[in-house]
């Protein structure tokens, strides 16, 4: 009798032993063969990309698709103004520059820095005369809106929203 327990308790032992091992060979690593570039990880198979990159990889620049030429009207506290201005690459992965950003000309520039998939902020900018600005520009396709503040070193606070299509 006693011969058989043991008998019936090493099969079981063998069986459970078997089964962890075939169990975790099923359970391969998801993210074994995944390349995940730009400081991006490997979650479950997918690669989670950091602020300013998107992409299977992690390769393509979230800035990039913002790019171009656009004009659209900025509605002030102090007036409304027709606005073209244009977002250029920075040497920056997540920045951008701006000419002519509220219509201040064209010799104008801001750096944007890209906080989401379609956002790019501005704290603090200078846009000359003692003014500052601050802001967003959310992206949705080839449309674009401009929520800033102006701030002048004397003076009353602008505060703009301003409605953009890329050219």
């Amino acid at each position: 009798m006693k011969l058989i327990r043991n008998i019936a308790l090493s099969v079981m032992l063998t069986i459970g032993a078997f089964s962890a091992v075939t169990y975790m060979a099923c359970n391969k690593d998801a993210c074994k063969n995944v390349v995940c570039n730009n400081g991006g990880t490997c979650v479950n198979g997918t690669c989670s990309c950091p602020t300013g990159f998107y992409g299977a990889t992690c390769d393509s620049l979230v800035r990039n698709k913002f790019l171009g030429s656009w004009s659209g009207a900025d509605v002030c506290g102090s007036g409304t103004y027709n606005i073209a201005l244009t977002i250029g690459s920075s040497s920056g992965a997540i920045n951008a520059l701006v000419n002519n950003p509220g219509g201040f000309g064209g010799t104008v520039q801001i750096t944007g820095t890209v906080t989401s998939s379609n956002a790019l902020s501005f704290t603090n900018a200078s846009v000359g005369g003692g003014r500052t600005l601050t802001g967003t520009m959310t992206f949705n396709g080839n449309n674009m809106t401009f929520a800033y503040t102006v701030t002048p070193a004397v003076g009353v606070v602008d505060n703009c929203n301003g409605t953009y299509t890329k050219q």
